[in-house]
C-alpha cells in the first residue's frame, strides 16, 4: 500500500481540483523513472529477455514529454508489475519500481511507489549492508529537481508509514 487514504491536494492535478501543476506532475514522473532505472539492473540480470520493466521506465518518460497517453503509460506499468510477480528479492522490487514509475501520470503519488520499491530493491540486493537503503534514498533525494523537492520530502514524511518506513533516517 503506497497510496494514502486522504490525498494531499498538492499531489492532485489542478484539472482534478488539486494544486499539482502539469509541469510538476511531469517532473515527478521523470524523477520516479530515474529512481526505477537506478535499480533496473537487478531485474535485467535475472530476466535479461524481459523488457517490460525497461519499457515502463521509457513509458514514464514518454508520458512526461507528452508523447504517450496516460492510459497507455499506465498499461505498460501494469505489465511491468506483472513481470515482478514471479520474481523474488531485488529483481521483484526493481520491476515493481518500474511499474510504479509508469503509473505516475495516472496518479502522482505513484512517484513514492517507484522510490520506495527502489529502496527495497537496494536493501534486498545488499542485505549485509545496513546502510544500503539509506544510501539509495539519499541518492534519490540528490536527484530531486528543486521545483518538486519540498513536495516530495513532505510526502516522504507524511507517507513513510505506508511505504514500509523506507524514507525514515534509520535503515
Amino acid at each position: 500500500m503506497i497510496l494514502p487514504r486522504v490525498r494531499d491536494p498538492r499531489m492532485v492535478t489542478i484539472r482534478r481540483g488539486g494544486l499539482l501543476t502539469e509541469t510538476d506532475h511531469r517532473l515527478l514522473a521523470l524523477w520516479a523513472a530515474e529512481c526505477a532505472e537506478h535499480v533496473l539492473h537487478h531485474v535485467e540480470r535475472e530476466r535479461p529477455d524481459d523488457s517490460r520493466p525497461r519499457d515502463a521506465i521509457a513509458a514514464a518518460r514518454a508520458w512526461a514529454r507528452g508523447e504517450l497517453a496516460m492510459m497507455r503509460a499506465r498499461a505498460v506499468g501494469g505489465r511491468a508489475m506483472g513481470a515482478a510477480r514471479p520474481l523474488t528479492g531485488a529483481a521483484r522490487f526493481a520491476a515493481y519500481a518500474a511499474g510504479q514509475a509508469a503509473c505516475v501520470g495516472h496518479v502522482a503519488e505513484h512517484d513514492l511507489g517507484a522510490a520506495a520499491y527502489a529502496i527495497k530493491a537496494a536493501r534486498s540486493a545488499y542485505p549485509a549492508d545496513s546502510g544500503a537503503g539509506r544510501a539509495e534514498r539519499d541518492w534519490q533525494r540528490d536527484r530531486l529537481p528543486a521545483q518538486i523537492r519540498a513536495l516530495v520530502l513532505d510526502e516522504q514524511i507524511r507517507r513513510n508509514s505506508i511505504c514500509w518506513s523506507v524514507f525514515a533516517d534509520g535503515d
